[in-house]
């Protein structure tokens, strides 16, 4: 095994260029480590994934501080992991072990690493946008997930530091290698004579980027020749990838590409045609996550150009509009997914959870798929947004956890569900949605009792102003739909 500073024997990669190791060896790399930590006071902020790239900056800049004088280790070095709260299991606990390895090993050698996860607001994340307001699985046009769950989490905590210090320096396992979009941009943010970049965001943040030329060998060659200063096995961490075959990046902007079609990172994830990593664990012993793997697959089928009139509403959740196709085809563009789909969805994930922990060994903890805040911010959406007078998330919880949690009474109005079957049946008489009357009648209640009532005329002013069109009169308007593409009303209890 080479040591921290020892030079990695030459190789070359499987394409046939030349290894960075030809003419830069490690004890270049330590010192330019060194030289710009000690450059400056400003902290630094070390994006971690979890995979060979970031655990390698994240190895070598470990080395490189703890040679330095102790009176030189001045610098605070937060390694943040973006925790998007749907990764893989496996790779979760991967994750949070090294960060108690990395603060625990710290501690005992006293050098300047914190290491936490980050996370997204719970408005933010996946299931209160995909239950709660119906957005549809994420694909490759619409990755509105990337931003919400990595982005955004990482953003807030270099926000905070440059608030805290004035300026930052984030480090990353950025390769050019990766992508000629990635070298495109690492060159583009770049300034000359500087080992640091322009932050593609915040001027009171510089990147750093040390492994940004080395190839995927190189990578693999230090792992596999330097041991993991924290207490981890690098082998471990190849066997991980031998069963995975990839993994998602730590991503900092939306220029980070999206990840292979084999890959590790969120169990969710429908970007990708197949998720082979979370195959080839089921493959390899791993039944547990079968339950998992089945559920992403319900979500990727729906996105079936056929099959989204199934799922999906005909009106936009933010305006109410209906659009039509204006790209050449003919129809409606499918928006949200409905609410009787998304409470299918509910009761699924709550019986993949059960699933799962049944099948889980003895010595393993449970999982919890969904966090109950979640599951609150849902219920508040469903109650706001879609007049879900039903109160359908506690009834969906109880019903398959058989358990009950502290629900907020009388959180966003006191209608029932019988009044609600009341008021399908006054509705259905005089040809009116009910929706529409349910939204009416909550919007005066939420602001029965108020001494200034202004706001409530434009409220009733928006609801009216929605589409409430029937889908009869909408595929009579609307050359080539088809009205009981949108109609489909069976169990979808039947579908999957």
């Amino acid at each position: 095994m080479a040591s921290s500073s020892g030079k990695a024997d030459d190789v070359e990669s499987s394409d046939g260029e030349t290894s960075v190791f030809e003419y830069r060896n490690l004890e270049d790399i330590r010192k330019e480590i060194q030289e710009t930590y000690t450059a400056d006071d400003r902290p630094w902020v070390i994006g971690y994934s979890g995979g060979k790239d970031s655990t390698t900056v994240l190895q070598l800049i470990w080395y490189a501080i703890k040679d330095l004088p102790d009176e030189e280790q001045t610098n605070p070095i937060y390694v943040i992991s973006s925790d998007t709260l749907v990764e893989t299991p496996k790779i979760v606990n991967h994750i949070t072990s090294t960060l108690e390895n990395i603060n625990e090993y710290a501690e005992k050698e006293d050098l300047p690493f914190k290491a936490r996860k980050v996370y997204p607001d719970v408005s933010d994340s996946f299931w209160v946008n995909l239950l709660g307001r119906g957005y549809p699985a994420p694909n490759q046009n619409f990755r509105w997930c990337t931003d919400r769950l990595k982005i955004d989490p990482a953003d807030q905590f270099i926000r905070d530091k440059v608030s805290d210090h004035g300026e930052v320096i984030v480090v990353l396992g950025a390769r050019k290698a990766e992508s000629a979009t990635r070298e495109q941009v690492m060159n583009l943010h770049s300034i000359e004579g500087s080992n640091l970049a322009r932050h593609s965001k915040f001027a009171s943040a510089y990147v750093y980027t040390p492994i940004e030329d080395w190839l995927v060998n190189d990578v693999w060659t230090y792992l596999l020749q330097n041991d993991c200063p924290w207490g981890k096995d690098n082998q471990d961490l190849a066997a991980l990838y031998r069963e995975a075959d990839d993994e998602c990046p730590m991503v900092i902007d939306t220029n980070t590409p999206s990840c292979g079609n084999s890959r590790f990172g969120c169990w969710t994830c429908t970007v990708v045609t197949e998720d082979k990593a979370m195959e080839n664990m089921v493959d390899g012993g791993e039944e547990w996550m079968k339950p998992l793997l089945d559920y992403r697959n319900l979500l990727k089928e729906t996105q079936d150009p056929d099959e989204k009139p199934m799922y999906r509403e005909m009106k936009g959740r933010k305006h109410g509009k209906i659009m039509e196709k204006n790209n050449g085809g003919t129809g409606v563009i499918p928006r949200a997914y409905k609410l009787k789909f998304r409470k299918h969805l509910l009761r699924k994930l709550l019986e993949t959870q059960k699933q799962v922990n049944e099948l889980r060994s003895d010595d393993m903890d449970d999982l919890e798929l969904i966090q109950e805040e979640e599951l609150r911010e849902i219920r508040r959406l469903w109650r706001q947004e879609e007049a879900d007078w039903e109160d359908s998330v506690p009834r969906i919880y109880n019903e398959v956890m058989d358990d009950e949690l502290e629900w907020t009474k009388d959180d966003l109005g006191s209608f029932t569900e019988e009044e609600a079957a009341v008021l399908e049946e006054v509705c259905e008489a005089h040809d009116t949605p009910p929706k529409l009357i349910k939204r009416l009648l909550d919007t005066e209640l939420q602001h029965h009792g108020m001494k200034r009532r202004a706001a409530i005329y434009d409220k009733i002013d928006k609801i009216f102003r929605e589409d409430w069109r029937s889908i009869q009169e909408v595929a009579a308007e609307i050359d080539g739909e088809e009205p009981e593409r949108w109609e489909y009303d069976l169990d979808y209890e039947d579908l999957a």
